[in-house]
């Protein structure tokens, strides 16, 4: 049974201008939304603000499938996007979500079993869907 469905589409100019942010806004940014994981994961390839803009899409819709936002307990950092293949980086394997704290109070709360997420970015623009099964 589904319990939650969420989407979110960001444009990754957005995400690369809050990357950028000056006098280490950038930095505040990165670590406040992404896991230390996930910024290894993504450090050093060539796609790597498409690559944080599909896991930022990821979080949100995460948050929005649980019932709340990022302002109502549940935090970015408390959803993590891993690889199934190795769990962690993204180098091959599909991805899952990974939740901890508040976020994974609420999943368990709603009685979610299983999480299931898709990710897609392109130049511009990155998607992420999540659904929560029961």
């Amino acid at each position: 049974m589904i319990v939650g469905i969420g989407l979110d589409i960001v444009e990754t100019a957005q995400i690369s201008r809050l990357l950028g942010a000056p006098g280490g806004g950038g930095l505040a940014f990165e670590e406040r939304v992404f896991t230390a994981a996930e910024r290894q994961d993504c450090e050093g390839r060539v796609d790597r603000e498409q690559a944080l803009a599909a896991r930022f899409a990821a979080k949100e819709a995460c948050l929005k499938a649980l019932g709340t936002g990022w302002s109502e307990g549940a935090a970015f950092l408390q959803v993590e996007v891993v690889s199934a293949e190795s769990g962690g980086g993204m180098g091959g394997g599909a991805p899952l979500l990974r939740l901890s704290g508040a976020a994974a109070e609420l999943a368990r709360e709603r009685g979610v079993r299983r999480v299931h997420v898709s990710l897609s970015h392109q130049p511009g623009i990155a998607a992420a869907a999540v659904i929560l099964e029961g």
